[in-house]
């Protein structure tokens, strides 16, 4: 699980994608900061990769509004979407 989190994490990083959280825009290097400090907090909160995303990942748990990430000319995705799917490339070896 933390390498899954680990990867999870660093792809935001290494992704030229914008992050938003609650109606603000966020560059990739401040949207992994902010996922960083959400894992140490909540680690009570998830036991694995999937709730890590759930629980942790998609929302904010100020105001449970869903996090949304939009990559290039392309419209907006849920983190979910968004954290899923790099998981699932993950676990296929397409890291």
């Amino acid at each position: 699980m933390g390498r899954e989190i680990d990867f999870l994490i660093s792809s935001v990083a290494d992704s030229s994608c914008v992050f938003v959280r609650n109606g603000e825009e966020h560059d990739a290097a401040k949207a992994s900061q902010h996922l960083q400090m959400k894992r140490k907090r909540g680690k009570k909160y998830y036991d694995t990769t999937e709730q890590f995303i759930d629980r942790i990942a998609s929302r904010s748990s100020w105001t449970g509004k869903d996090y949304l990430v939009r990559c290039g000319d392309g419209g907006a995705v849920t983190a979910n979407e968004w954290f899923s799917d790099k998981l699932a490339e993950y676990r296929d070896g397409g890291d």
